[in-house]
């Protein structure tokens, strides 16, 4: 099998396991093992708990001792175990424990994914900037039918979620020994540990405007994980609406949801466009507005047929308001910072995003949750509205803030950010 497709195939199931659960799994803590909104917040915030450290740390590993397909399929075995073992729990704190185990070793197979398409690419003498947007695809639509296999398998108030998820990862476990080696890496074994963790990037707080840029991408982050962790139990609870209980979004929330990640490869394609037209500013301001859009809209959504409209749009605004700041800020990270630290610099993006953005926005918006929780029946249309408003200030913030030059040089359309 050619090395593309073979690649194709484990980035397929490398995001099949993510969207098995991630999405869902919310409404079945909250659903059916009837925890409370700061309990589900809190397992939520593993995620972020895990981005802090795991990856940079498994990075050194796979640099210096264990070819990174070896350990990408022991952490995939670990992870399978970790899905089996949280299908059987319904106490919140092992819930908690058992989540940030998985999540210490998921979350770092998404850069060792990246790591083993790279090597293979470049093996085969292949064009990564070209081929690898083929193989990241993949991770997409298998993202997507998961949550499509999930929901109209009647799983998302269900542990069969997880234990789907278990099953995939344990076949990536499999598939990955099946994968070419990829060589530990020619890294100077003198090299500190300070530069090896990336933590050299830190230096760029130092600097007025990337310090803005990066404190506004965690919170960004924020709003990112307030969506992930609660779009699908209020979905969910409409079925508490005698009039909404048999309606299509109650039956198939995460198919609703789906058309979010749609709506991604869409906006993924514009974003050249919109920075060349607009620059970075602006577009961060685009994705500000396209969150409080989303969060206006689930305010004011519902199953009916004109409220299904704001639901559906909820939807389409979500490719904006993940791409516009989590891709576009990835570009501008990657234009502003030197040659010499750009990894150490992506990676201090992540974990501002996908770390500390993720466990404030996930433990946070849980208490938010709880606050509006009244004999057990959550007032949606304020918490979303108070949502709304929490962007709608990063918004106002962020425009007085950041400062930036967005130019045009030697007739060619490429953009340059400077403070």
């Amino acid at each position: 099998m050619a090395v593309l497709s073979r690649l194709k195939i484990m980035m397929f199931l490398q995001f099949f396991i993510w969207g098995c659960w991630l999405v869902t799994f919310g409404s079945y803590m909250i659903d059916t093992l009837q925890f409370t909104g700061t309990q589900v917040g809190v397992v939520y915030g593993s995620t972020g708990i895990a981005s802090l450290i795991m990856p940079s740390l498994v990075g050194i590993i796979a640099d210096r001792w264990v070819k990174a397909n070896r350990l990408y399929g022991i952490l995939h075995f670990l992870g399978a175990v970790a899905l089996f073992t949280a299908a059987k729990i319904s106490d919140p704190s092992t819930m908690f424990w058992v989540m940030l185990f998985n999540a210490m070793v998921y979350m770092p197979t998404i850069a060792l994914s990246n790591t083993i398409s790279y090597s293979c690419l470049e093996k085969e003498g292949l064009d990564t900037t070209k081929n690898f947007p083929s193989i990241r695809v993949f991770g997409t639509i298998s993202f997507i039918l998961a949550m499509w296999a999930i929901s109209l398998g009647g799983f998302e108030l269900s542990n069969m979620q997880l234990y789907i998820a278990a099953g995939a990862s344990i076949l990536l476990a499999l598939y990955s020994l099946t994968l070419p080696d990829c060589p530990t890496s020619n890294v100077k074994k003198d090299k500190s540990l300070v530069s090896l963790m990336g933590l050299e990037a830190f230096v760029l707080f130092k600097q007025k405007k990337m310090a803005v840029f990066f404190i506004f991408a965690m919170l960004l982050g924020a709003a990112l994980q307030i969506s992930v962790t609660f779009g699908n139990p209020f979905l969910h609870d409409f079925a508490l609406n005698p009039d909404y209980k048999d309606s299509l979004v109650v039956k198939y929330p995460a198919i609703l949801s789906s058309m979010g990640q749609i709506s991604e490869v869409f906006f993924i394609l514009a974003i050249p466009f919109f920075l060349r037209k607009f620059g970075i500013k602006k577009v961060m301001l685009m994705s500000m507005a396209a969150w409080t859009l989303r969060f206006g809209f689930f305010a004011y959504g519902n199953p009916s047929s004109g409220g299904f409209i704001l639901l559906l749009l909820s939807m389409f605004v979500y490719g904006a308001a993940f791409d516009f700041f989590n891709i576009s800020g990835s570009i501008f990270v990657e234009k502003e910072v030197d040659r010499r630290m750009r990894g150490s610099a992506q990676g201090l993006f992540m974990t501002m995003v996908n770390g500390v953005g993720t466990y404030l926005g996930a433990v946070i918006s849980g208490v938010i949750v709880d606050y509006f929780t009244i004999d057990g029946v959550k007032d949606w249309q304020t918490i979303w509205l108070v949502f709304a408003a929490y962007t709608v200030i990063l918004a106002i913030v962020f425009a007085v803030s950041f400062k930036y030059k967005n130019e045009q040089r030697d007739g060619m359309k490429n953009v340059k950010l400077s403070a």
